[in-house]
């Protein structure tokens, strides 16, 4: 089978590590897979196997993530059998593909909250099948854009990261930020956008308990970092707000960190949180499309009320101060749902196994 993966930029999101994973997969399974990007480069870019085939359309970066110059013509000489398009960008266009190669499976993918573009939602009625990472995305999918249930799948993100074995790691790294024993290390793991709302967790962590000692850990980069920075320079509590940059492999910061903490506004499955689970990390996290699907509800993580400070922090004291026995066993609980609800070698099995009824 040859199967196209279509993806505007290989930047640092959870998408493009979606996208780079399933087209690593595809080809290790024996298909002739391409991963086709509208710009070069990218922070991931050098992350793509070797049996994969590589083609970008833009011969130099012009900065624009919509622009795909010769793109009907690149899938042309390909001709695939399957083509999956992840990112906004790319959904965009899978309408128009599926229209100029109608004997192709042209697959569009729901991985966001936010509101859709039109080229977005024309392309929803127009491709051959749907994939929602989640089934809040797929219950939405329905309602809100009238889509047939049968076109629609859910197939979870998968595992990018495997749990870190135990390591004296940990300590190194707290020890470098200025955690001690007692301070609970609250993690979030994101890029720096408006969307991911890095200064509400500024925020909420700025008003916990005097007497609860705590640090939050920001890891990643993008457009919205240095004002997150700005906010936090000069405030009583800088000193505990720590920005770590982009992580190729943030896995000993989950093995570092006690909870991990989101409040993101517009997701579909948040990666950070299932990564986290599958290290064992217990999750506080706003509100908001899949999130309730990454973790355990009520037990594992639990899902607060949009804008509730009060109640976030009530939370993160109660998780913080459990018991060492407590901590453990809800620990083995996150990782155990984690592996078993996000394996990525189910999550593969499940895509090719669509591609092969698409195209009966």
């Amino acid at each position: 089978m040859k199967i196209l993966v279509v993806q505007d930029r290989l930047r640092s999101g959870g998408t493009e590590r979606q996208s780079i994973l399933l087209a690593n997969a595809f080809a290790a399974a024996g298909h002739a897979t391409t991963l086709l990007t509208f710009r070069p480069g990218g922070a991931l870019d050098n992350t793509v196997a070797a049996d994969v085939t590589r083609r970008v359309l833009q011969p130099i970066d012009t900065g624009l993530d919509w622009l795909a110059p010769q793109l009907y013509r690149g899938i042309a000489a390909t001709a695939p059998d399957v083509i999956l398009c992840m990112g906004r960008m790319a959904n965009c266009y899978a309408g128009g593909l599926q229209e100029r190669f109608p004997t192709t499976a042209v697959i569009a993918t729901m991985r966001t909250g936010k509101k859709l573009p039109r080229l977005f939602r024309r392309s929803l009625d127009i491709v051959r099948h749907v994939v929602a990472n989640s089934h809040e995305a797929r219950a939405n999918l329905l309602a809100q854009y009238n889509l047939a249930p049968e076109r629609v799948s859910v197939i979870h993100n998968s595992l990018v990261f495997p749990p870190a074995p135990a390591s004296g790691a940990r300590e190194e790294l707290r020890t470098i930020h200025g955690a001690t024993k007692k301070t609970s290390v609250l993690l979030c793991v994101a890029m720096f956008r408006p969307e991911k709302n890095q200064r509400e967790l500024i925020e909420i962590a700025s008003g916990l308990p005097a007497g609860f000692d705590w640090q939050l850990w920001l890891a990643g980069d993008g457009a919205t970092r240095e004002l997150c920075k700005k906010f936090a320079r000069g405030k009583p509590f800088a000193d505990r707000v720590k920005f770590l940059g982009w992580h190729r492999n943030p896995a000993p910061l989950y093995s570092a960190a006690d909870l991990a903490v989101h409040a993101s506004s517009s997701e579909a499955l948040s990666n950070f949180l299932i990564e986290a689970q599958s290290q064992g990390l217990p999750v506080v996290a706003y509100e908001a499309q899949g999130i309730a699907e990454c973790f355990v509800p009520g037990d594992t993580g639990f899902a607060i009320k949009r804008d509730d400070r009060d109640a976030f922090r009530a939370k993160v004291v109660q998780l913080a101060c459990a018991k060492a026995a407590d901590k453990a066993t809800l620990a083995q609980r996150a990782r155990d749902f984690a592996l078993s609800s996000f394996d990525h070698a189910r999550q593969v099995a499940r895509y090719l196994e669509l591609f092969k009824q698409l195209r009966r």
